[in-house]
């Protein structure tokens, strides 16, 4: 089954489109959300009502992306550029009240049923917190619709090219959050600081809403009194929506990669208190070199593949060289990049925690048992290199299905699990991992026997063989290198990350 059309129609044009500026602020977000996880653990640890905190800030982000967020993109972005500005300002508005609708009937189930969802989402937390974990994911439910309609109005401003209205809403966000978890750390670590928190999620994604707003009222789109006056004489009919199919591959490629870490923590949070809170920590630990470093060199490729792919549908030669170079150059920089990312968190973990994590109300057990899943976690990196490079070479050619196949056979893997009674936060760490290999070899046999044979295997040998050699030390000088002060653990950090990535140089063709 090939990918549709209309999805696979939206990479071409936004490849190019990605500036400096824009990546720029894309990583600001990160680090600003980083800040905020920094500041969770500083302000509650691994307690219980970290476990809620957690919860109540990331879940109607996480609602969003996994129903709407790239989905929204996938399928409106085509659709916006074959209509007039007028029919772009209806069929926004139709979207937006199918948002509204699906947020509050999802807001409305989880403020009717808090106690059978914190069940799923949260099975660890003890009885006499249930009452205010109930009241915090009220919260959460009031944050959903202006969590939707905020991924509607970025996709607004992706298709008017303002990346900079469009990725600096994030920091609005983060920035509320982090001050208001600020005060929290002053104050008791109590159940008490769950409504304040509740009330800054709220006014953060209120006050996101009013930037993105702004940012339209700058954009190409029509102004107030022409939407009026196109909206009051009934210009046009609404254009006909997408193909069920269309959205549906929509949501599925966009949702699933994001439901694999979720539903892994959703699981792991029944083994105890504190739990989801801990495996949160670990993942981001393994979460900041794939943002910060393979997913930027993905994202770097993206118009050279582009280009060079479809130089090669043309009836040129020579360009068929050139769209293997590309891809060929991306597979080993995203490779090498991940090698030495694995090798900083083998070498590094427990400074690396202690440096995001360890301050405030943070505990030594806590901080060790991030430090420790990191560490397992750390080689899920190597497969989700591949998986960001193969992802672009997909889209491109328009042949995702194998890719969602994948991403939903490791869902329904992980959910059998969680059916089996399988809770261990390091175990599940493991098997995410696991998960994440199968997803890759899904995605490279799609690329098909000529791109893998193309691919530079002997150089990506290289720097996994320094991987192996750091990890291999590791095992050796564990207590010997537990003993060093923080800087010197720093320093130890970094050479295992330049070893790697050293070696991956050094082996490129002269």
């Amino acid at each position: 089954m090939a990918w549709p059309p209309q999805l696979g129609n939206i990479i071409r044009p936004m490849l190019g489109k990605v500036g400096i500026i824009s990546f720029a602020l894309l990583l600001g977000s990160r680090i600003f959300g980083l800040a905020r996880e920094s500041a969770q653990a500083a302000a509650f640890g691994t307690s219980a009502v970290a476990d809620v905190v957690v919860l109540m800030l990331t879940l109607p982000d996480w609602i969003a992306g996994l129903v709407a967020g790239g989905a929204l993109a996938y399928v409106l972005l085509p659709c916006w550029a074959t209509q007039s500005p007028s029919q772009q300002v209806r069929t926004q508005q139709a979207v937006a009240r199918s948002l509204l609708a699906a947020g509050a009937a999802l807001g409305l189930v989880m403020v009717i049923f808090p106690s059978y969802l914190l069940g799923w989402l949260a099975g660890g937390l003890p009885p006499a917190l249930e009452g205010a974990a109930a009241n915090a994911l009220r919260w959460s439910a009031a944050a959903i619709p202006a969590a939707l309609l905020a991924a509607l109005w970025g996709t607004r401003l992706q298709h008017e090219r303002d990346f900079v209205g469009m990725y600096a809403a994030n920091l609005v966000v983060n920035g509320v959050l982090i001050v208001a978890l600020w005060f929290a750390l002053q104050q008791s670590a109590g159940t008490q600081a769950l409504t304040h928190l509740g009330a800054a999620l709220l006014a953060a994604m209120l006050m996101r809403l009013g930037w993105l707003w702004m940012r339209m009222q700058r954009s190409r789109a029509p102004t107030g009194a022409a939407v009026s006056q196109v909206l009051d004489a009934g210009a046009g009919a609404l254009p006909s929506p997408q193909p069920l199919r269309v959205w549906l591959w929509a949501v599925l490629s966009a949702g699933l990669p994001l439901a694999l870490p979720f539903v892994a923590r959703s699981l792991a949070s029944r083994s105890g208190e504190g739990v989801l809170a801990t495996f949160n920590y670990a993942w981001k630990l393994v979460e900041l070199p794939l943002v910060l470093a393979i997913q930027l060199v993905a994202t770097l490729a993206f118009p050279s593949i582009t280009r060079a792919m479809l130089q090669q549908a043309l009836p040129a030669g020579g360009h068929g060289e050139a769209a293997g170079r590309a891809i060929g150059q991306a597979f080993a920089m995203a490779w090498t990049l991940a090698c030495g990312a694995a090798a900083a968190l083998l070498g590094g973990a427990p400074v690396l925690a202690q440096l995001l994590f360890g301050w405030g109300r943070m505990n030594a057990d806590g901080l060790r048992a991030v430090a420790d899943w990191g560490v397992i976690g750390a080689w899920s990196l190597l497969p989700q290199a591949l998986i960001a490079v193969a992802l672009t070479v997909l889209a491109t050619r328009q042949r995702m299905a194998a890719a969602v196949g994948a991403y939903a056979c490791a869902l329904a893997v992980l959910l059998v699990a969680g059916a089996m009674g399988w809770a261990d936060g390091a175990g599940l760490m493991a098997l995410l991992g696991w998960l994440f290999c199968g997803v890759a070899l899904a995605c490279l046999w799609a690329l098909g026997g000529p791109v893998l044979r193309g691919l530079p295997w002997r150089r990506m040998l290289a720097p996994a063989v320094g991987l192996l050699a750091v990890w291999g030390g590791a095992m050796a000088f564990g207590p010997l290198l537990s003993a060093l002060n923080m800087a010197a653990a720093i320093g130890v950090t970094g050479f295992c990350a330049m070893f790697v990535v050293a070696i991956g140089w050094l082996s490129r063709p002269r």
